[in-house]
């Protein structure tokens, strides 16, 4: 038997976690020394954790409803989202604030989101993204039709796709990426590898070694990223991009992380994982790594951490003030927008709606 193709999947890190004495798997960008790049890339993820901590409070107050944290996986979002020109079109999962942040998104409208007003939505700076995608993988679809419509139009934009592990188990995602490779479109798929599907860990979803593997079968480059790298993440999603939006074609990378905390605030992880594992895992997550180096670097220090933090603790709390003082939406309008005529049997639940509605209005 001869071989007729090989394939392998790279690897790349630049920030160890602290105490980890490896050297980078290759040398690092630029931006790995330079401050002023670097800055905001720490000061988007402080952002996006003191966002996590108010939205969870307000969940467990009834503000709303079930939310899906981004804890210790905010490099992912803002890696990702940092790498991307404003023209670009970015195709979330549920768990992506962190990029939508970073893209113009405002917290107020992803309160209004997770409080079930669809009006949150609507962003305002951000018009060209989708919105959260709750069902599993279905994104990968859109997102390749979207990058399909950039190569058709002759624009130079890219698709950039989001999803968790468990999403790469679905068959949309398998058909997303099979499009987007058989024609050539200008997609980049990012996998947030954070070793669970809910429950499922993610030996229990794949025999496959790496999830960035898969994207062999589509005929596209797979790699891997250190997840919890803000540095690795901008700068090798930042490449894919760039050769996407040149006419190179789709790109899979696969960024491994660790969920600290729940699935979402509906679940309690506690019952399927073990607690001195999560402890470990503490230990790499990307604020604390990012902020290790930039000490190094003689660019932070206590005093500016304090600062950071109760700055960032103040545009949340304005954001929350802001989410709070919105009218409530008018109960009918989950009516609108389903059909050009609505039929009858849901006229008369429009007609209900209102007579139970008049007395309270």
């Amino acid at each position: 038997m001869s071989t007729v193709a090989r394939f392998e999947i790279g690897y790349t890190r630049y920030l160890a976690p602290p105490g980890d004495t490896s050297s980078p798997t290759s040398p690092p960008p630029p931006l790995a020394s330079n401050p002023d790049a670097l800055l905001p890339l720490y000061q988007a993820m402080v952002l996006t954790r003191q966002f996590d901590l108010k939205a969870i409070a307000l969940q467990r107050t009834g503000k709303i409803g079930t939310f899906a944290s981004a804890l210790g996986q905010e490099a992912i979002g803002v890696g990702v989202a940092f790498a991307m020109r404003p023209e670009d079109v970015l195709v979330p999962s549920y768990r992506d604030h962190a990029a939508q942040f970073v893209r113009g998104v405002t917290m107020a409208e992803s309160l209004l989101y997770w409080g079930g007003d669809e009006r949150g939505s609507g962003f305002a700076a951000a018009p060209h993204d989708f919105a959260n995608c709750v069902p599993i993988g279905t994104q990968v679809c859109h997102a390749a039709g979207a990058a399909y419509a950039f190569q058709l139009r002759g624009e130079p934009r890219v698709a950039v796709c989001l999803l968790g592990d468990g999403g790469t188990s679905k068959g949309d995602f398998y058909e997303g990426m099979n499009m987007a490779g058989a024609w050539h479109a200008p997609l980049v798929i990012v996998i947030n590898n954070n070793q669970w599907a809910i429950s499922m860990p993610r030996s229990g979803q794949t025999a496959a070694q790496t999830l960035a593997q898969k994207a062999i079968a589509a005929g596209i480059p797979g790699e891997q990223v250190d997840g919890n790298d803000v540095v690795a993440v901008r700068h090798r999603v930042g490449e894919a991009i760039a050769r996407a939006r040149d006419g190179g074609g789709p790109a899979l990378i696969e960024a491994i992380t660790y969920r600290l905390g729940d699935h979402t605030t509906a679940d309690d992880a506690s019952r399927y994982r073990d607690e001195a594992s999560v402890k470990a895992h503490w230990q790499e997550e990307p604020l604390l790594r990012l902020r290790t180096h930039l000490l190094a670097l003689h660019a932070w220090d206590a005093a500016r951490e304090e600062a950071l933090v109760k700055a960032c603790s103040q545009q949340v709390a304005q954001a929350v003030e802001t989410y709070l003082a919105v009218p409530q939406p008018d109960p009918a309008a989950m009516f609108d927008c389903l059909y050009a005529t609505m039929p009858a049997e849901l006229q008369a639940q429009l007609e209900i709606a209102r007579r139970f509605l008049a007395p309270h209005g």
